[in-house]
Order: structure tokens, then sequence, then C-alpha cells
């Protein structure tokens, strides 16, 4: 049996080292297995059953967090509030820090030559963005030091209150220079870093809220013989269902009764609604596009196939790390070093030149180590990409792209509305005994007031070719078969060849070969006949996008393996496939057969990258190493993504790649200077060789590295 699994909603994590000392901690505790994803602040949870929830609350408080059981799929919901909160507070805390900091920090770095008591007006203004402003690396440090630990927020929070205490100390004794512009940069620049993050983990839950929003909320049940509108949660397995046109199917079932047109894009991603009767399955998500159909409830609430699509993109989220995951690993060891480091300096300075110097070069130590460009590094490349791909026509959503598209060596694309526009038009029609434009025209007058979604394509053709449509006397719809009506003096039907043999309709032969190229092939038909013969056929099918061809080239180019994947027909796929040059195909493939694909190449060693635009492509986008959504996509596709080409072209695909590439290398260069500045500076600066002054000088020049090495990205793709 598995092992239960329930979920935690953690609250005052801070970085990734706080994720991992909230795992860490649960997996001590007896039969424990835990995943804390810092980007939801979710913790998923397996036991072995013996082990209370109140148990599990009460280790992550003990570690100086709060936590609280949340119900399945409720958790983004929670957490989207508490970061809606926290983004807010952030931002007003950066606006005051930044209206009232910086002019202040100018103003300290210039000799005093206002009027009496200038400086302490200076230090009366500095104290808000000191202690108000940095409240929440201040709290987080004091959590840290409670628990005997320290991170990224112990640094920030000594080096601020440090030479906001030190300045107040030098202006009461007159002891030496002001360090007022260190608490102001610092805090400017890392309250920005954290506005960032806090935006990013904000979308995070996206994606489920999106999917969530497919689950029907009513449904229509047939009860003692009486139809009843009932809530959702409330359908029974075993009831039937009405689904009526329009509806949204709210349980996984078969159709007991009736006939009608359902969209299973969602779940299948194929381009064409399908025709459904009695016997035949229905999945939960999808649409009805006619009807009505009475249902049998096989599957409900938790137990359908859209609820294990939510589970599949959830995991797969939890599932990814982001790259400032290196630097809290690397802070977790430098942060103490450093304190030690200044404690050692401040100690040994006064025990041979007084305190004097010993404070200024304990101070120094601290502001030349404090961690402006770490945390500058990861997000200012992000902001900068994310400007450049604007104008490129690429959005990057987050880290995760940057973490994995330099090692990407294999693309798996989706095909309805990714290769092709996702649109179905006329791509070729034959005639028997008549002309083209009179086959179009009747047949098109006969489907013009069809709901059918292949008598669309069909109609658009006759009002191009004709403009006004004649008028179909006495039309009627046959469900399931297609359409009948009077044009012209002629009896015309319009549908399947399975309506043409029930009529009685003598066949073509010319017709009938050119439709069974069609349909091997991929396309589908409608056959038209009048006066008891066939008369002529139109193939519909969803067209190649321009430039998909060239886009699937460059990516070969770039030594990157191509696969094509969709929930549509074996001959429809190795068409499109043919048309842009790909060689790899794998049809008919449900959601979780999509992720099933991304999990076996990355066992293979692969690292894959998935680009596609619907909800059924959502678990395999979250999942893939690399997502790329389509813009034209749905707001699930989108949401799971890392990187979204914002125009229909997918051209911009192997951009975006190249783009995430070059922010990727942009990131670890500006790690690596953060890191290397800082080992650098430390020995000259316990040494006595650096002023404050010259510490908070450099600090920034580093930052200033990290912010210009950053700014090059603008130039990518000229």
């Amino acid at each position: 049996m598995a092992a239960p699994e329930l979920e935690l909603v953690i609250g005052g994590m801070t970085c990734a080292s706080c994720a991992s000392r909230v795992q860490r901690t649960l997996d001590r505790l007896d039969g424990v297995h835990a995943t804390v994803s810092y980007a939801t602040g979710v913790a998923t949870v397996h036991t072995s059953g013996a082990l209370a929830p109140t148990a599990l609350v009460a280790a992550v408080e003990g570690a100086g967090f709060d936590a609280a059981v949340i119900e399945h799929g409720m958790a983004h919901g929670v957490v989207r509030g508490s970061d809606d909160d926290t983004v807010r507070l952030l931002y007003r805390r950066l606006v005051v820090a930044v209206v009232v900091g910086i002019p202040v920090a100018e103003l300290s770095m210039t000799p005093a030559a206002g009027p009496p008591g200038w400086r302490w007006v200076l230090l009366a203004l500095v104290l808000p963005v000191a202690l108000w402003c940095a409240a929440p690396f201040h709290r987080a440090a004091l959590r840290n030091a409670r628990h005997g630990a320290t991170s990224m927020d112990t640094l920030i929070s000594l080096g601020v209150l440090t030479s906001t205490g030190w300045s107040a100390y030098a202006m009461l004794t007159s002891a030496g220079a002001l360090y007022l512009d260190v608490p102001v940069f610092v805090t400017v620049f890392l309250l920005g870093g954290r506005l960032l993050e806090a935006l990013a983990r904000r979308r995070t839950g996206a994606v489920l809220r999106a999917l969530e929003a497919l689950r029907a909320q009513d449904v229509t049940v047939l009860r003692d013989g009486h139809e009843r509108r009932i809530p959702a949660g409330e359908l029974l397995i075993g009831e039937t269902v009405v689904v009526r046109a329009g509806d949204l199917v709210a349980c996984d079932g078969v159709v007991v009764a009736g006939n009608g047109v359902v969209d299973t894009s969602t779940m299948t991603g194929e381009s064409t609604p399908v025709e459904v009767r009695a016997g035949e399955q229905v999945f939960s998500g999808t649409v009805a596009v006619s009807g009505p159909l009475d249902v049998r409830a096989d599957g409900v609430g938790a137990g359908t196939r859209l609820a294990q699509l939510i589970r599949l993109v959830e995991r797969a989220s939890n599932e990814k790390a982001g790259i400032q995951r290196f630097a809290d690993r690397v802070c977790a060891v430098f942060v103490p070093v450093v304190i030690a480091g200044s404690a050692l300096t401040f100690l040994s300075w006064i025990a041979v030149s007084g305190i004097e110097p010993a404070v200024t070069a304990a101070l120094a130590v601290l502001i030349i180590a404090c961690p402006c460009a770490l945390g500058l590094a990861t997000p200012t490349a992000l902001l900068v990409a994310a400007g450049r791909g604007a104008q490129l026509g690429v959005f990057l959503k987050g880290s995760a792209a940057l973490e994995s598209a330099h090692a990407v060596d294999t693309v798996v694309l989706d095909k309805t509305g990714t290769l092709t526009t996702g649109r179905m038009t006329v791509r070729d029609l034959v005639t028997a005994g008549t002309q083209p434009a009179v086959l179009v025209g009747r047949a098109a007058a006969v489907l013009a007031g069809s709901r059918h979604p292949l008598a669309a394509p069909v109609v658009a053709l006759g009002v191009s070719s004709w403009g006004a449509l004649a008028e179909a006397e006495e039309p009627c719809g046959m469900p399931g078969l297609g359409a009948a009506g009077t044009v012209d003096g002629h009896l015309v039907l319009v549908g399947s060849p399975l309506l043409m043999a029930t009529h009685g309709v003598a066949t073509s032969e010319a017709v009938d070969a050119r439709v069974g190229r069609w349909e091997a092939a991929g396309h589908s038909t409608v056959v038209v006949a009048w006066d008891g013969a066939v008369t002529g056929a139109f193939a519909l099918g969803d067209a190649v996008k321009p430039g998909a061809a060239a886009a699937v080239d460059h990516l070969r180019r770039m030594g990157l393996r191509t696969i094509l994947l969709t929930g549509d027909n074996e001959g429809a796929a190795r068409a499109v496939a043919a048309a842009v040059g790909v060689t790899e195909v794998a049809a008919r493939v449900l959601p979780a057969g999509k992720i099933e694909l991304v999990e076996r190449l990355q066992a293979e060693g692969r690292t894959v990258a998935v680009v596609g635009d619907g909800v059924n492509d959502a678990p395999a986008l979250a999942g893939a190493d690399l997502g790329v959504a389509m813009g034209s996509g749905t707001d699930v596709a989108l949401a799971a993504a890392d990187i979204i080409v914002v125009r229909d072209d997918l051209a911009a695909v192997p951009l975006a790649i190249g783009l995430a590439r070059r922010t990727r290398t942009t990131t670890r260069v500006n790690l690596a200077w953060a890191f290397a500045y800082n080992v650098a500076a430390l020995p000259v600066a316990a040494l006595g060789y650096l002023s404050p002054v010259v510490a908070g000088a450099a600090m920034v020049l580093s930052s200033l590295f990290v912010v210009t090495n950053s700014l090059r990205l603008r130039s990518y793709g000229r």
C-alpha cells in the first residue's frame, strides 16, 4: 500500500536553504519522506500513517517556520494569498527605501556643509530604512540565530545594523567617518531582488489554478427519473449525468444514450472534436459541442483523468530546482566564515591598535563581504533577459529556464497549435460529374446552419468563393452522420461515407480513391452527393505553420534532436512530421503518456525541452527540463512553461533557447564574480588596507559589475 500523502503550507522561508532545512527536519521523523518546494511554499509529505499531522506541524514550527495542513488542491490558493501580501509589503518597503534612503545616502557621502545637527537629521532619515525597510532580513536572521543557523539574511542584517550603529557611534564621539550610504544601498538592492523573487513565486500556482478552472462546478444528474442540478462534488459513481451542448463534462464515463460531438483537445490534443455515441468514453474537463448525452459516471472527483493531470503538474512543478539554490548553498558556509573572520579581525586589531581601528577593520570585513552581488546575480540577469526577450517575442519566466537550457539536447514538439495552426481548413477537394464551384456552393449552403466542427471550413470556403450562399430548403442535421437539404432543386447530402451508405448513394471510384489517400494521411473527409450519386468530397486538415520547417532545421543545426509528440492519429502526425522535417514521431499519446515519454528520455540521460500550447501538454511542459509554450496556447500551458514564445511563430523557439542559454551563462559569470570578489577582498579588508568607505564603494562596484554584465544581454539577437 502507498504511504499516505498530505501537504503542508510553509511560511517564513526566505531562500532555498530554508526549504532544505524544513525538508531535513521532516525527514528526521520516523516513517516520513518529504519534498519541500521553496517555489510553491508547499511541503509534500509521505508518512507511514502512524504519525499525526499535528506532529509534522510541530516539527516545522520547532525549526522556526510556520506550517499548516491543507487539503489537496487548496495549497495554491493559500500560497497565492500569502504571496500577494508579501509582494505588497516588499513593494512598500522598497519604495520607502528608494524615496527616503537614496537621497540621504548621497548627501551623507559629501562633506557636511549644512547647519549644526544636519548629520543627525540624515541619521534620523536613514533609521527607517535600516530598521523598517530591512526588517525582513532582520527577522529572518533572528529566527536563524534562535535555531543555530545562518543564511544570507544574517550577513545582510549584520551589515545594515553594524554600519548604522557605527555611524551613530561616530557622530556621538567624533570617532571617524560615517557609513550611512551602506545600509541604504544594501537594503535597496536586496529588497529589489527579493521583490522579483516574490513576483515569480506568486506565478507558480497559476497552472494549477487554471487546471482547477476546468472542473465543472455543477452537474445535471438523473435521480428517481428526474433531472436534478447538484454540485459536482456530490456526484456519485454509477449515476447518470446529462451533458448538453456547451457543458463541461464533470466525470469520466461512458455514453449510455444520445449522440453528440465533444471537444477533447484538453485531454488528447486532437484538433478535431470527436463524435461520440452510446458505448464510447468521455472524460472530465472536455466540452460538449453538441448533445445531449447521457453519461454513466465511472470516475468522479479525485478519480478523474483531469484530477490525475493536476497531480502530474503539481508533482513536476515541485521537482524543479532554481539556480539561486547554488548561491544559498555557498552562503550556508560563506556567512559563518565571514562572521568569524570579522570577529577575529576585531579581536586582533583591538589587541594591537585599540577600539577605533578594530571597529573600522571589522566593519570593512562585514561590509565588503555583504552579498549584494550574490543577491543581484540571478534577478538582474533575469530582468534584462525579460526585457530583451519581450522585444524578440520571448518571455523567460524564471530561473528554471536558466538551469537547464545550456544542457538541452532533445526538443519534443507538440503538433496541434505548435507545428500547425490548430484550425481546420479545406486542404483539398475532388469532384465527380460537377464543377468545383457548384460542389462548394451546394455543400456550404447545406452546412450553413450546422454546429458540427467540420462544417465551418466548408462554409468558410463557400463564403470566400460565392460571397452570399444560397439558402437550403428544409435543411436537417443527422447526428453522427452529417446534414441534408434541398439546393437548386436537388436533395444534397453532406457528411461521412456512412451517411452515403445509409442512403444507398452510388459511389465514385475516383472519389473513393482520393478519400482513401486523404484518410491515410490523417485528414478528415466530408463527402457530398445529390441525385443519388456522390459528386465530390473535401479533405479537411490542420495546416502547417509558415516557417515551422525552417525552425525545425534551425533546431537541428543547434545540435538538438527533435521528436513530434501528439494525441492525434498516426497518419496526421506522419504527414506533419514529413512536412517540417521531423523524423521521430509519437502519435495517439495521452497527457500521462506525454510526461512518461519525457521521463523516459530523461532516464536515458537526455535533457529535454518540450514545446506545446494545450492543456494536455501541461504535465509534459512542467516535467520537462525546459518547458516552452506558444503564446497562442491555453492559460494552463502558459503557466506550466519556463519560456513563453509570445508571438505565434515557431522560429522564436530556437531564439528562446539561445536567449535562455546566454542568460544562464551571464548568471554564472555574475555568481563567479561575486564569490571571487569576496574571496579576494576579505583578506585585504581584514589587514586594515580598506576603510569601511572604500569597502562600501567596492561592494557597490561589485554590484555594478553584475548589473553591467547583465545589461550585455540587451544586444542578444542583433
